[in-house]
């Protein structure tokens, strides 16, 4: 089970909120380095005196770090949901697992559940959206995180909107998914591009109820891999059992591989592959009529889950898939003996050719970067009381190296019960944090976040 350092992370509440205040800084700050880490995950893991089922269902809480010329200030604010308010008004728990049956089928057939929107955030057009996977985005203010409530973004996005956008430099567009459950489940592509509106792409239907936790895009394609996970309609519509017992690891059925055109989206090629999971991607790209794809795989749905519950280590590696959409084919090697989460790369290169992946190790206590050109792989090891969180690389103004720039986690420190973001040299990762940003109190997990860079000043100021 837990050690005491994962449990202040995956079990205990957010001990305060706070608008933005200063933070202790600890070494010297880049001078280039300006704008805001916005991060998002669960914080609220118990209400009215009652746990959460699993530390995936926490209410979500958006944490901002503005790094500007006077220096560095954080707020954290749970995120508002109309669930959340309903179940303060009443006084107790409305929703989740630990609910009574009645209530939990009365809420199924009414179809309302809670958005904890407390996965991932991502900046589009200047707004600040907190996601969970299984429900509409939820506008945060990013001036000061107040919650401006639940979002389709112009009529665009249906009831479900993945907690994972991927950007393409190339296109200027970030792009997502959401899954439609019914007698056909389906999943809806989504356009946010950096101008102009949010568009629906299209819809393809897949064989079964699964979970689908993320994709990945290129410049051409967006690729599924729909893993041989089956969603228990029956007992969800009878709201029987818990909402982890609801999915069921089916190897037999396989991986299925889906290739969708971005610019034709019916034209959709599906061939099946070995079973196996993956949580999180890291990119992809095109070389000639392949795909390569970066991520991390597992052996089956169950290994994220029972990190949450204190059960395991993380024991994904990260891979290089070869997808040739032609031939119908995937091979898949293992890129790092290291168990590993979380992968990032450069912003440039998001659905381009890179050469470095960021990530954690399997207990969080490591940042790592790979070398995929190269093989070498570079590491900083906290220390034994402290764990990271998803590595943010910020390039460097100007620098032509992918490697050089900025990286920055949210880190806890146990033996302080403080979190902090420690910022790296990213040519340097090694050599440890060139700077902490320190918070007076603890930030539970965080799942993934997203740097906004400062506005450039106007002509003439500096």
């Amino acid at each position: 089970m837990y050690a005491p350092i994962d449990a202040a992370l995956w079990s205990r509440n957010l001990p305060r909120e706070l608008g933005f205040e200063p933070l202790a800084i600890e070494g010297r700050i880049p001078p280039d380095l300006r704008g805001t880490l916005f991060r998002n995950g669960p914080a609220l893991f118990e209400l009215f005196g009652r746990a959460v089922a699993h530390p995936f269902d926490g209410d979500g809480a958006v944490s901002a770090f503005r790094i500007d010329d006077r220096g560095a200030a954080g707020a954290v604010r749970v995120t508002d949901s109309a669930g959340l308010r309903a179940e303060r008004a009443a006084g107790r728990r409305l929703f989740g697992d630990r609910i009574g049956w009645l209530r939990r089928l009365r809420n199924t057939r009414r179809g309302v559940e809670k958005n904890t929107a407390n996965t991932s955030v991502v900046v589009w057009q200047g707004r600040l959206l907190a996601l969970m996977e299984g429900a509409r985005p939820t506008e945060i203010d990013p001036h000061d995180l107040r919650t401006l409530g639940e979002t389709d973004l112009g009529g665009t996005v249906g009831a479900m909107f993945s907690a994972h956008p991927h950007r393409v430099a190339a296109r200027r567009t970030t792009y997502n998914f959401g899954l439609e459950y019914g007698p056909t489940t389906r999943i809806h592509l989504y356009a946010l591009p950096d101008d102009g509106a949010a568009r629906r792409l299209g819809a393809v239907a897949i064989e079964a109820p699964t979970m689908i936790h993320d994709f990945i895009a290129t410049e051409r394609h967006l690729v599924f891999f729909v893993s041989p996970v089956r969603f228990d309609l029956v007992r969800a519509l009878l709201a029987i059992g818990a909402s982890t017992d609801l999915l069921r690891w089916k190897p037999a059925l396989g991986t299925e591989v889906l290739v969708v055109p971005i610019d034709q989206p019916d034209a959709v090629v599906r061939f099946p592959a070995e079973p196996f999971f993956q949580w999180h991607f890291a990119n992809a790209f095109e070389r000639g009529g392949e795909i390569v794809v970066d991520y991390v795989r597992y052996r089956g749905i169950e290994s994220l889950s029972e990190v949450a519950d204190g059960a395991r280590a993380i024991d994904g590696h990260l891979h290089r898939a070869v997808v040739d959409p032609a031939r119908r084919t995937l091979t898949s090697q293992r890129l790092v003996d290291v168990p590993c989460e979380f992968p990032r790369v450069h912003p440039r290169v998001e659905g381009a050719p890179h050469r470095h992946v960021w990530m954690t190790d399997g207990d969080l206590g490591t940042l790592l970067r790979h070398d995929v050109d190269g093989g070498g792989l570079v590491r900083h090891p906290l220390p034994a009381h402290q764990r990271a969180s998803e590595p943010i690389f910020v390039p460097r103004a100007g620098a032509t190296d992918e490697a050089d720039g900025h990286v920055l986690s949210l880190c806890y420190d146990g033996e302080r019960d403080r979190s902090f973001v420690a910022i790296y040299d990213g040519l340097r990762l090694g050599d440890g944090p060139v700077a902490r940003l320190w918070l007076d109190h603890r930030v539970p997990i965080t799942f993934h976040g997203t740097w906004a860079p400062a506005p450039a000043p106007p002509p003439g100021r500096q």
